[in-house]
């Protein structure tokens, strides 16, 4: 138990820089709170203890704003960013070394008893205000673009967005970049933006967009050493007056 409060506090220091002591973060940080009750309310859930087990679930949603079923399962190191808003079902498991930011719900989309609730696997970021439903799995490594909808099964080391959500980037490292793979997937990312914005780009129109702008801007820069280099060419040669003419490159405009 102790063991995973420190966790649970030493995990805050890595991905939030606000954090400043132990104290603070013990004290102030809800996403804290709110694990810390809710594994309170699994054993309770697991003893057979209901009630119990849903008034205190029912305590902690009402302090920290994070409702969190108590029959959901969640790995260690997991950190809720902000949390005011977050819905975890019941039949939601979360592995290690997650995210979410605030106003993310992991939500069924049925009635019927039995898993409807969806499975995060390990190191999974889910970015603010995202909704992950149904009994689906989001892959080791993924990340989910804030206020995405995800209905469907997203793939380990793939980035989400959108309404439905569709796959961006699902990167299959070869044996030369393993370790360097890794080692990005370990890097935080938060809120599932990355800082490689050409890959992650979630609009095509608007990455197209700057492609073309940044071209335009490159050309006007040739252009006008191009002008420089042709009017110096035509100061040099104006002693033959046919020359210079032929260099002039306002010699055919309409005055």
């Amino acid at each position: 138990m102790f063991d995973h409060v420190k966790e649970d506090i030493a995990i805050v220091f890595q991905r939030d820089p606000a954090a400043r002591t132990h104290w603070e973060v013990l004290t102030t940080y809800p996403g804290v709170h709110a694990l810390l009750m809710h594994r309170l309310s699994h054993w309770l859930w697991h003893e057979h203890f209901y009630w119990l087990a849903r008034f205190n679930s029912h305590i902690g949603r009402w302090l920290t704003g994070i409702e969190i079923h108590p029959g959901a399962t969640i790995g260690r190191r997991v950190f809720i960013d902000h949390g005011m808003g977050v819905v975890i079902g019941e039949t939601a498991v979360i592995g290690d070394d997650c995210t979410l930011y605030h106003g993310v719900t992991l939500g069924g989309t049925s009635w019927n008893k039995g898993k409807r609730h969806p499975t995060l696997e390990n190191g999974v970021v889910i970015g603010a205000g995202a909704k992950i439903l149904g009994p689906i799995t989001i892959g080791a490594g993924a990340k989910i673009g804030s206020n995405a909808v995800v209905v469907k099964d997203v793939p380990a080391n793939a980035t989400a967005v959108g309404i439905p959500a569709r796959i961006l980037e699902e990167e299959k490292p070869n044996k030369e970049d393993t370790q360097m793979h890794a080692a990005k997937n370990q890097s935080f990312t938060a809120y599932a933006v990355s800082d490689d914005n050409d890959k992650f780009n979630p609009e095509a129109m608007s990455k197209a967009l700057q492609e073309l702008l940044a071209h335009s801007a490159a050309q006007d820069v040739k252009l006008a050493a191009l002008t420089l280099q042709l009017q110096a060419l035509v100061a040099d040669t104006g002693s033959d007056a046919e020359v210079a003419t032929a260099f002039d490159i306002t010699h055919d405009l309409p005055k």
